[in-house]
């Protein structure tokens, strides 16, 4: 028996069968080529961010320490010149009774205290020391300075004559209508808390008070080219004879 013979195909493949094998094989490659970037990408920024991670917070601390060490700095200096207030105003900032007395700060409006402060650099008030010590403070140092006087509330050093209280608290109060002076407490409140660039004379030493209104126009708005707001003070401090200058200084002083 004759063995069978094999029958081949004359038909060629489909070169739309090649073709589309060939687009998928390449698109299986592109597909892999893509996924490769991608992941490669993200590997990187991971490896980037956990090597930036520790060296921004290193940053950070590094900033946070120097402020820290900044503010601890400024802290220090205004201490220190609190310090060099006090030798002269006293531990607390509640003046000091001596030959010349020395002002109360304590409690005083942070306005009114820088200023004063500046009316000495500008020689709208008289005080040689005050000059030199207004002169060597930085706008900064100023706000601080007010800031930490105006905190202090110890009690009034007192020493006033008690005989003398009344009769200042009722020119304190109601003024002195018959001479046209105004009260007092029109401009310095009914307690003399005193508000913004208008002193607080409460607790203002007594000796102090009578030096400053008896003097007042030898003191202050000295610089005629600087307008000063103490002008508003000259009348009145002009219009009370010494009697009265005492007893008002008498009354605010035993204020707290």
């Amino acid at each position: 028996m004759t063995a069978p013979v094999p029958e081949y195909s004359t038909q060629r493949p489909s070169p739309q069968g090649v073709y589309s094998r060939s687009i998928r094989v390449a698109g299986s490659s592109m597909n892999s080529g893509r996924s490769f970037v991608t992941t490669m990408r993200r590997f990187c920024t991971l490896i980037c961010f956990t090597l930036a991670w520790p060296t921004a917070l290193a940053a950070f601390a590094f900033a946070t320490a120097s402020w820290a060490q900044g503010r601890k700095s400024v802290d220090t200096d205004v201490q220190a010149k609190l310090q060099y207030c006090k030798v002269c105003h006293g531990v607390s900032a509640q003046g000091f009774r001596g030959y010349y007395p020395i002002p109360r700060l304590a409690g005083q409006q942070p306005p009114y205290l820088e200023n004063q402060l500046q009316a000495f650099i500008e020689h709208r008030r008289t005080n040689n020391v005050m000059f030199n010590v207004a002169h060597s403070l930085s706008p900064s140092m100023v706000t601080a300075l007010a800031a930490n006087f105006n905190a202090l509330k110890p009690p009034p050093l007192g020493g006033a004559p008690r005989q003398l209280v009344a009769a200042g608290q009722k020119i304190f109060q109601d003024g002195l209508p018959d001479q046209d002076i105004a009260a007092c407490a029109a401009c310095h409140g009914p307690d003399a808390a005193g508000s913004g660039i208008i002193p607080r004379l409460a607790g203002q030493l007594y000796p102090y008070v009578i030096d400053k209104l008896v003097n007042w126009g030898k003191e202050r708005g000295q610089n005629p080219k600087i307008p000063d707001t103490s002008a508003i003070m000259s009348p009145v401090a002009h219009s009370l004879n010494k009697s009265q200058i005492e007893a008002v200084a008498a009354y605010v002083s035993t204020l707290n």
